[in-house]
């Protein structure tokens, strides 16, 4: 049987939206319950993207903080978090399968920051225009 699905395709339409589902249904817990972790008090966490395993068991969460700033400690703090997310994320989402939650940093901001910084100087500047 050939398989309906190569793996370099990207995610399927089923992982997008079970990411989408999980990072709005986290954005709204993080907004309402009274974080346990002496590193995020007084952070604003911004959840930027949540990819999941195609068997929606688990899934990637990356976060920053708002208006920048070092997420490190935040991050093993949610990882330390995770089972309490999971727990309340299994009541308040329908999926067969409520997935494992792994935290990680979101360095997207930074990788656009230095692309941007690289693009703006004269030298290359000057190639593009050519």
């Amino acid at each position: 049987m050939a398989k309906r699905f190569s793996s370099s395709k990207g995610p399927s339409q089923r992982q997008l939206r079970a990411g989408e589902l999980v990072r709005h249904t986290l954005v709204d817990i993080l907004q309402r319950e009274e974080l346990e972790a002496p590193e995020l008090k007084g952070e604003s966490v911004t959840i930027t993207e949540v990819r999941c395993s195609p068997d929606l068991r688990q899934a990637t969460v990356f976060c920053t903080l708002l208006g920048g700033g070092n997420i490190s400690p935040g991050v093993a703090a949610l990882n330390r978090l995770a089972p309490k997310f999971r727990g309340i994320l299994g009541r308040q989402i329908e999926m067969k399968f409520t997935p494992e939650l792994i935290f990680k940093v979101d360095n997207s901001f930074e990788t656009a920051e230095k692309i941007d910084a690289l693009l703006s100087r004269d030298d290359v500047r000057r190639d593009l225009d050519n």
